[in-house]
Order: C-alpha cells, then sequence, then structure tokens
C-alpha cells in the first residue's frame, strides 16, 4: 500500500502508569487475571509491541517527549510542577511539536482528557483543541465533572473503602484504592469518553464535508493510582488469578538505597501477600474499566463509517510497580515495570504480525502520524516512523539494536541513563551506584550483577555504547561524567576545552589552569 493511500486521520489514546502485564495482547497464550477486549482488538489487526519503552518514567518528561519528538535531555521539561525539584518543568511556546505541524498542514488537532505538560501554556498553545483537565490524578472535584454528574442526575463523587499503607511512627500512608459510589456511567472515564465522542463526531463532520483530516488525543488519567473505581470493577479480577511476580523478593542488596527509601515512602512493606494479590486485582480491574471506554471510541470509528480511515495508537507514558520490586508508583529505578510501556497501532491497510519485539519509544509514535499525513519527519530528533519497521519487515535488530532511557529526578534530583539491550541493562547513576543486569538469566532484575567478575567485559563494552550513543546525542554533561567514573576504554577528554572536542592522546584529565 503506498504512502498516499494510508489513512491520514489518527487517534491516539493513552493511558497513564500501565504495565504491560495488564493486557493480555502483550502477555500471551494462558493469561490469567486481565481483561482486555479491546485493547486486544489493536494487537489482532495490527502491531503489539512488546519492547516499546519510555524515553522516561516520569509523566510531564514523557509527555513533553511526546509532543516534541525529543529526548528529556534536549527538551529540558525534567519534572512534574506537583513535585518541581528545581528543574525546567514549562515547555516553551515556541518549541516545535508535531500538533503544531499537523494544525498548519490543515488538521483538526485535539486533546482530552490528561494533558500534564506544564500548568503555564494549555494544549491550544501547541495546536490543539483544548478538552484538558489539570492534576496528575482523576480531579474528582473538577467543576465540569461536577456538571456533567448533576446533567446526568448523579451524586457528587466519592469514596469509600480506602486503601492506605503504613508510614513510620504509624502514621497513615499514601491513599492507593478506594471503591467509588458511583456506576461506570458515572466516572470521570465516562466523562471524559463522552467528551472524545463529541469531538471525533466533530472531526468527522469537517472531514466529511470539508475533506479535513484530524487527529485526536484522548488520554485517560487512570490507572495512575490511587485505584478509584466502581464496585463492579474494584472486585472484577479473582485475587486468586493473581500472582504476585518474582520480584516481590526483592531485598534491594546490591541495589542503590533510594529504592529501599521509596519502598518506606510508599509504605509498601504494611501489607500481606493476600493484601497485595488485592491490590494487584483492583489495577486490573482499573485496566479493564479503562478498556470498556476504548471499545466505545472504536465503535464510535465504526458508527462514523471512518474505522478504515483511522490509525490507532494505544500507549501510555510509562509503567508502574504495582507491587513489583516490592514498590508502588514509578521513581528511581530503571526496572522494565516502568520503563517498558504499552504500544499498539491498528493502521488499516498496514500489514500485521500481532506482535513485534523490536525496540520502539513513545519517541517513534509523532514521526509515525507525520509519516501518516505526509510531513517532514526530521524535526522528530529522537524517533522513527513505525511504518518503516512496518514497510522494511526487517529484523528487529537491524531496526533499533538497543534503545536509551534517562531519568532527571522525581521529589528529588536524581540522575541516571540507562541502556537496554537484548541481553543486558545497564544503569549509570552518579549519585549512587551503578546497576547491570542479565535480561535472560534474571529477567525480573532482581540481582546486581554490575560489580561481579564474570561480567567485567559486558559492562565495559555496555559502558562504552552508551557514552557513544550520549555522545552522538549531545547528552555531554552526562557523557563526561561516565569518562571520569566508569571503567571503559575510551580517553578522558580534557574538560576545559570539552566544547571543542579535545582530548589527551594518553587518556588523563589535563589538570586545570587557574
Amino acid at each position: 500500500m503506498s504512502k498516499s493511500t494510508r489513512p491520514r486521520n489518527v487517534l491516539v489514546i493513552m493511558t497513564d502508569q500501565h504495565r504491560i502485564d495488564t493486557i493480555a495482547a502483550l502477555m500471551g497464550e494462558g493469561a490469567r487475571g486481565v481483561h482486555t477486549p479491546n485493547i486486544d482488538r489493536l494487537a489482532q489487526e495490527g502491531f503489539a509491541f512488546t519492547q516499546a519503552v519510555t524515553p522516561t518514567p516520569i509523566c510531564t518528561p514523557a509527555r513533553t517527549s511526546l509532543l516534541t519528538g525529543a529526548a528529556p535531555f534536549r527538551h529540558k521539561v525534567l519534572a512534574n510542577h506537583e513535585w518541581n525539584i528545581g528543574y525546567n518543568t514549562e515547555l516553551d511556546p515556541s518549541s516545535w511539536t508535531y500538533t503544531k505541524a499537523l494544525r498548519e498542514a490543515g488538521y483538526n488537532v485535539g486533546l482530552v482528557g490528561k494533558y500534564h505538560v506544564g500548568k503555564q501554556n494549555p494544549p491550544d498553545v501547541f495546536g490543539m483543541d483544548d478538552d484538558s483537565f489539570p492534576g496528575a490524578t482523576n480531579p474528582l472535584g473538577h467543576p465540569g465533572y461536577a456538571a456533567w454528574l448533576e446533567e446526568k442526575g448523579l451524586p457528587p463523587a466519592i469514596y469509600v473503602d480506602e486503601v492506605r499503607g503504613t508510614l513510620p511512627g504509624g502514621r497513615p500512608g499514601h491513599l492507593l484504592a478506594a471503591r467509588l459510589q458511583q456506576p461506570l456511567e458515572g466516572t470521570f472515564e465516562r466523562f471524559l469518553t463522552e467528551l472524545g465522542l463529541r469531538r471525533l463526531r466533530e472531526y468527522a463532520e469537517a472531514l466529511d464535508t470539508e475533506g479535513r483530516p484530524f487527529c485526536l488525543h484522548v488520554h485517560y488519567f487512570g490507572p495512575h493510582l490511587p485505584y478509584i473505581i466502581p464496585d463492579e470493577w474494584f472486585d472484577l479480577i479473582d485475587p486468586e488469578d493473581v500472582e504476585l511476580p518474582p520480584s516481590f523478593a526483592e531485598s534491594f542488596e546490591g541495589k542503590p538505597q533510594v529504592q529501599r527509601n521509596y519502598a518506606t515512602y510508599w509504605s509498601t512493606d504494611s501489607f500481606d501477600r493476600d493484601e497485595w494479590r488485592k491490590l494487584v486485582a483492583v489495577y486490573r480491574g482499573y485496566v479493564a474499566m479503562i478498556d470498556h471506554e476504548v471499545g466505545i471510541l472504536l465503535q464510535e470509528l465504526e458508527t462514523l463509517g471512518i474505522a478504515e480511515e483511522t490509525a490507532v495508537f494505544f500507549t501510555a507514558d510509562h509503567g508502574e510497580f504495582t507491587g513489583a520490586h516490592r514498590l508502588n508508583d514509578k521513581g528511581p529505578a530503571a526496572y522494565d515495570d516502568i520503563l517498558r510501556v504499552p504500544l499498539l497501532a491498528h493502521i488499516p491497510g498496514v500489514g500485521h504480525e500481532g506482535q513485534s519485539d523490536a525496540f520502539v519509544s513513545l519517541l517513534d509514535i509523532p514521526a509515525t502520524i507525520l509519516d501518516l499525513a505526509g510531513l517532514d519527519t526530521t524535526p522528530v530528533l529522537d524517533g522513527r516512523s513505525l511504518l518503516d519497521l512496518a514497510d522494511q519487515q526487517p529484523h528487529a535488530e537491524a531496526w533499533r539494536e538497543d534503545i536509551v532511557c534517562e531519568f532527571h529526578g522525581h521529589h528529588f534530583p536524581l540522575q541516571q541513563r540507562t541502556l537496554v539491550t537484548r541481553d543486558y541493562k545497564l544503569v549509570v547513576s552518579p549519585e549512587s551506584i551503578n546497576e547491570l543486569y542479565d535480561r535472560r538469566a534474571d529477567p525480573y532484575e532482581l540481582v546486581n550483577v554490575y560489580e561481579v567478575p564474570l561480567y567485567r567485559d559486558v559492562r565495559e563494552r555496555l559502558a562504552k555504547r552508551l557514552h557513544g550513543l550520549l555522545t552522538e546525542r549531545g547528552d555531554k554533561a552526562f557523557a563526561n561524567w561516565m569518562l571520569a567514573t566508569t571503567p571503559f576504554d575510551v580517553p578522558m577528554r580534557d574538560l576545559s576545552r570539552a566544547d571543542h572536542g579535545t582530548a589527551r592522546s594518553d587518556g588523563e584529565l589535563l589538570s586545570e589552569k587557574g
């Protein structure tokens, strides 16, 4: 199928803090304790990417990367404004975004739901019709939602049976889950779905009368904790069908201290195994509830007669721990649980494979959408069009042999760079200890083998590769740090003249002059 005949309309459905093992299409046959028939359809009709990753496992930086097609070190939006630690949390209004490019090319472009790219510059600054809502979690007290409930004759949103852990000193911990006293028809998710349907109908009319294509983003706040959902979904998944991940046995031995501190912060040792299974079951029930809403959106494409003219992407900004490594939320650990994201794509007319294990990223989505629109993809500095993968059908390694992720802190500053390969994962962390995981022998990343002599050659080879990629990308400050602190065979630069690319041939650091 030629590019000129591919669908130009796009629907991007995005969730927040979404584990990949909650989606049957990403778990394989025999998946228990999950219920995602509508999301699974996208895999049956297109691609389910089993090795998709986020550029960074924090909401605002990841969502800014999606808009700009740039890694966080480039766009410099490095923290959520709610937990700002001195970083920039606002995207410069003059920044290039793919949504601006689409608008300038005549597209209808809209965003419904969670935005979370700072708070000063709303979506319309970046070329989108704005049906967004503020905050990191469902804003159940938002006046627009309250008015919608009243219009439907439903009571204000309240919740009961709060699930909290216990902090040091016996204090109650963060709210993790609760029962929402509303039917599905009164949830914030349904509120967003109805806003999405309204925009879809408006855009479909413009497509019919003006030939104007669209790109609509519907971003749900869930399944981000706290998991506040109605009884039907709170109790949907039987805890007996939930197996706690092997990484639940985490001891944090040989790991950065911040991980143990984060477990304390989320009071994760307050729960016994049965309580954890119930919490995981509630989380999966939340995913199932969102899957139901996804089905409504997909059905509307059929009803409007535009399903075969519309590409659909389903993804999330990052993952979630939900008990993995005895942690909750996301944060200062480069585990697969929060780096890997669901990414499923159905592009009518483009052949499908069911699953692909190619390394892909959120950063590839804007390039793909621009490619579908017939626009220049080169402004997407750190991603490439997934249509290339579909067209060429290369072996996964020929597409991308490895992938780099970043972390800049959450609640506190913490710089990390991570290299993920088929066999290994290297995490370099200046403030703590480095980590190396053997992904084949230790898929749940329980044993840090960075200091194990048997892995010395692997460690040095990966460090050299990571340094080269960071240098190539322009992440020079971190690359220079690696030169000074990480053992591998690359000469140390003269930092007093680093901008000029000079280095001593003997690899020694030149002494600084006064």
